[in-house]
């Protein structure tokens, strides 16, 4: 934020920080419009981790499932 707000661009301050154009340009639109929560914010629990990891595992298995049932019919469907 500092490196936007002192006048260097958003794409050399992204690329000195080593991360997408975008990213920074998401914070940056979200600390001007004053939701952005720093560091100094309520530190995030374990079991909080915990659960945000296994939405997205689940979120990748149903994924996985649904992408292997169409395969299963394009294949039973081909045999037949």
């Amino acid at each position: 934020m500092r490196l936007v707000e002192t006048g260097l661009t958003l794409a050399a301050a992204a690329r000195s920080l080593g991360m997408s154009d975008q990213t920074l340009f998401n914070w940056v639109k979200a600390h001007r419009q004053g939701k952005l929560t720093g560091a100094d914010s309520k530190p995030v629990s374990a079991e909080q981790m915990e659960i945000s990891r296994l939405r997205a595992e689940l979120t990748r298995v149903k994924m996985e499932r649904d992408i292997l049932e169409k395969a299963t019919a394009y294949f039973a469907k081909a045999s037949s």
